[in-house]
């Protein structure tokens, strides 16, 4: 279960030696028994600290629970505060970390509890429960901590292009059969304009069918039946692409990283042949690679 996608380590800059080094080794890399413990304890917070976040939202769990509500809150913000500036002074680039997209999560994360101390409620222009509400992006940070929902995120970014191609075609039917149903229905069946034809195509393709509009005449109701046939079918489309891509991930071969038996340090390099940070020698690669969900669970 990597702590951080691949790349990551070398961008941020890791420490040669030193307590940087060991809390570095904790935050951000899950291969050693702290590193995995420290995932496996952040993750139980973070699912925790959500679950207090949607019963603080509750009028009547609110009301009963005030106290306990505001102290977990408290808890869990001081919690991942300590965890956020870990992640910042055990790196050598801090600044690269904060600017990067977990960097701004865990900043959101704490930052509402510590806005609600400044901006009173009662004086507030925008109310500090709204404020609060951000809270809830620390559930993007199960994200670092998920080699599926890594997998998923490779297969989308490397899907991109034809995802986009695809909505590029779907939005190009939507626009000129909605126009189409504009000219055959007309104003007089709810079809006032071109933009809420369109919003009817696009319920219609999605097959969600809201009934708020709806073609009267016979030829409009033909139209609306092969859209649904082609939105019905259309769906499945991104689908297939992503699962395409997930699975050519799934077969790639992984080598499992050589982990230092000494210090618990990962080899710097595919060749090296003693440890970067004790001198031990790393034991021997293995002759075959494995497929990656296999590597996946050999290191979880």
């Amino acid at each position: 279960m990597p702590a951080m996608l691949p790349g990551t380590q070398e961008e941020l800059g890791r420490p040669e030696e030193g307590w940087r080094r060991r809390l570095y080794v904790i935050v951000f890399e899950s291969e050693t028994p702290a590193g995995r413990a420290f995932d496996k304890v952040l993750v139980v917070a973070i699912l925790v600290s959500i679950a207090v976040v949607i019963a603080d939202s509750v009028p009547s769990l609110h009301t009963r629970h005030r106290t306990a509500f505001d102290v977990a809150e408290w808890f869990f913000t001081l919690l991942f505060t300590a965890e956020y500036v870990a992640r910042l002074v055990s790196v050598e680039k801090p600044v690269r970390y904060a600017t990067s997209f977990f960097g701004i999560v865990d900043l959101l994360s704490v930052l509402p509890t510590y806005l609600a101390i400044f901006v009173p409620e009662a004086h507030a222009l925008i109310d500090v429960r709204i404020l609060r509400l951000l809270r809830v992006f620390r559930i993007f940070k199960l994200t670092d901590y998920m080699v599926e929902i890594q997998m998923l995120g490779e297969a989308l970014a490397a899907s991109r292009r034809k995802i986009l191609v695809f909505l590029t075609a779907v939005i190009m039917v939507v626009l000129i059969l909605g126009t189409v149903l504009y000219v055959v229905e007309g104003p007089e069946h709810g079809f006032k304009d071109i933009p809420t034809s369109v919003y009817w195509a696009v319920t219609t393709m999605t097959t969600v069918g809201f009934g708020d509009i709806t073609p009267k005449t016979d030829l409009g109701r033909l139209i609306a039946s092969c859209m649904m046939l082609l939105g019905w079918g259309t769906l499945a489309v991104p689908t297939g692409i992503v699962t395409a891509e997930m699975t050519v991930r799934q077969q790639r071969p992984v080598f499992l990283p050589r982990i230092c038996n000494q210090c618990g340090a990962t080899a710097a390099a595919t060749d090296a042949l003693y440890c970067h940070r004790c001198g031990t020698v790393l034991p021997a690669a293995t002759d075959s690679p494995l497929p990656a969900a296999e590597a996946d669970s050999a290191r979880g």
